[in-house]
């Protein structure tokens, strides 16, 4: 079964700076996998959504410098020990594409709080800010549903689960939801999840069977169909679309053109 939380890996050789990073990554956004060699970190990225990955460049034997060009959308953080004689490896980290260096033994105490508010979910979520706005998701139960629905982005998910996860009916949480004018909870799942698979897609070492198996999908041609519903996209359209993208087809599409026509709003809802 696919779990609902991204999961960060972190090769590390020495055991306090690994438990310090864990020890200090909130439970609510995602948990952290402690990796004995590169192939683990590997496997992660290939089996589970990873929100981050945290490693020790001195131990990696130059294999975790081709990671930042292969995952561009999965930030990549060095925790190193640093010498003042380090310029070198600290360039070749920039060049690769690494977003940030942790000093070991410095910043061991902040590390995992620092990195969990630099994640892959945390830019997705930033991506689709203004979603619950223009969705017209306006009372509590709606934004503590698309709340959820956000959290539950990488794994299938129903409105049973969704209404388990709020204490409330499935029945009683799609009328409540859909109140307003807002598109009905189904709709808005496939769309979180379509801007998932969309932001995982902008990784080049990432195939669409990959997105299938990290997110859960049935097949291929099932993320295909959700891509055309959500967005009229195929899965290479949604590559290039982004989650932002995928949240501007799906406005434009078959919600926002019949909600417009029927209740005579203004265009810029569609634009």
């Amino acid at each position: 079964m696919v779990s609902a939380y991204p999961v960060v890996p972190v090769f590390h050789p020495r055991r306090d700076a690994r438990r310090a990073l864990k020890r200090g990554y909130p439970r609510r956004v995602g948990s952290v996998r402690l990796c004995r060699t590169m192939h683990a970190v590997k496997q992660l990225l290939d089996e589970r959504l990873v929100d981050a990955v945290v490693l020790d460049v001195r131990h990696c034997d130059g294999e975790g410098l081709e990671l930042p060009a292969r995952f561009p959308r999965i930030p990549m953080y060095v925790l190193s020990a640093v010498r003042p004689d380090d310029g070198a490896l600290l360039a070749s980290c920039r060049d690769a594409g690494f977003t940030g260096v942790l000093v070991e033994g410095v910043d061991n105490a902040v590390a995992g709080e620092w990195i969990a508010a630099r994640t892959a979910q945390v830019a997705r979520r930033r991506a689709l800010a203004d979603a619950p706005r223009l969705l017209r998701l306006t009372d509590r139960l709606q934004l503590a549903a698309w709340e959820e629905v956000l959290r539950r982005a990488g794994t299938p998910t129903q409105t049973g689960h969704v209404a388990a996860a709020l204490r409330v009916t499935r029945e009683h949480l799609s009328r409540e939801f859909g109140a307003g004018g807002a598109p009905n909870l189904k709709r808005v799942i496939d769309l979180a999840r379509a801007a998932c698979a969309a932001d995982l897609l902008g990784n080049p070492g990432y195939t669409v069977r990959c997105v299938v198996r990290i997110l859960g999908y049935a097949s291929p041609s099932h993320l295909a169909g959700a891509a055309r519903r959500v967005a009229g996209a195929t899965p290479a359209e949604l590559r290039e679309l982004g989650a932002r993208g995928v949240l501007t087809r799906f406005l434009r599409g078959s919600f926002c053109r019949p909600f417009a026509a029927l209740r005579r709003l203004p265009p810029p809802l569609c634009m």
